[in-house]
């Protein structure tokens, strides 16, 4: 089934209920094994970069965005790890999801309006048009 699960995070109320359905899909296959991506585009480096004094503080910053997700995952005594990613995140997931062969990706949806969506188009539309493995959008 799914051994490998990539679970797209950016620490949104989205992402922490997308962890919940990684989580399911993982205790279906003893052996399987959660990847939390979390993926820093330039606007958000940028923003902390000005913001932070020291490198530490930032790594740290970096880190609490993404607690709700891992709770979600500690709690249902799965295997994970988490990974760090720079760049758009749309593509960057993309790439990462094929050149590393997931079975699957979970990604929570956005909540774009309607002309937000045509406009810049959502990561998880991204995501699901040329991911090359099977992705389920959280709602």
């Amino acid at each position: 089934m799914f051994d490998r699960i990539l679970l797209a995070s950016d620490g949104s109320a989205h992402a922490a209920h997308a962890a919940t359905h990684a989580a399911n899909l993982a205790e279906l296959q003893p052996d399987s094994k959660i990847t939390v991506v979390y993926c820093i585009d330039g606007t958000t480096s940028k923003s902390d970069v000005l913001h932070e004094e020291s490198r530490s503080v930032l790594l740290e910053k970096r880190k609490t965005r993404i607690q709700s997700t891992e709770k979600v995952l500690e709690e249902a005594g799965v295997t994970y790890e988490v990974e760090v990613i720079k760049g758009d995140p749309g593509p960057k997931i993309v790439a990462y999801a094929n050149e590393k062969a997931y079975d699957v990706v979970v990604i929570g949806s956005r909540g774009l309006n309607g002309l937000q969506e045509m406009v810049l188009g959502s990561v998880s539309h991204k995501v699901a048009k040329r991911a090359n493995c099977p992705v389920m959008i959280v709602k």
